[in-house]
């Protein structure tokens, strides 16, 4: 059973996104906030584009990163931190069309990983949305005196 260990979870997470300036620089935006899920979307540009025209697999590959950390981060306590661990994607389909959509959940719960899985879809035109791809990730809880920070 997932069950978050802040209460404010929501509240945590919109302060953490402040703070997420390579996400803000993609155009990444989160459209929803669950307990053990996160969901968002981007609108393709030019700048998220390979040679041939297809969503960059870098940038499909930070967007599962993005929603399974988050996912994550909505079950630990409120001074903890989640990082990545490992983050396996499976390319299925080419990322051709005018908006990504990712979503991010924790698959099982732990105390110091979590393991996540998150999808990203492409949206083109009137079409419905084409799985591109499904990651697998473990994500390592850190507590807060665990940290070294160089001063």
């Amino acid at each position: 059973m997932i069950r978050t260990q802040n209460p404010n979870y929501k509240q945590t997470i919109q302060q953490k996104l402040e703070q997420q300036e390579f996400m803000k620089y993609l155009g990444f935006e989160v459209t929803l906030i669950a307990e053990g899920r996160l969901e968002g979307e981007l609108l393709l540009g030019p700048g998220h584009r390979q040679h041939m025209g297809f969503a960059h697999g870098g940038l499909i590959a930070t967007l599962c990163d993005i929603v399974a950390g988050l996912s994550a981060v909505t079950l630990v306590p409120k001074e903890h931190h989640v990082v990545t661990v490992e983050l396996k994607v499976s390319y299925l389909n080419p990322g051709v069309g005018e908006k990504l959509l990712a979503k991010g959940w924790v698959l099982k719960q732990g105390s110091r990983l979590n393991f996540c899985e998150a999808e990203v879809f492409v949206v083109k035109g009137e079409n419905s949305p084409l799985l591109i791809a499904k990651a697998s990730a473990t994500m390592a809880t850190i507590a807060p005196e665990a940290i070294r920070r160089e001063e």
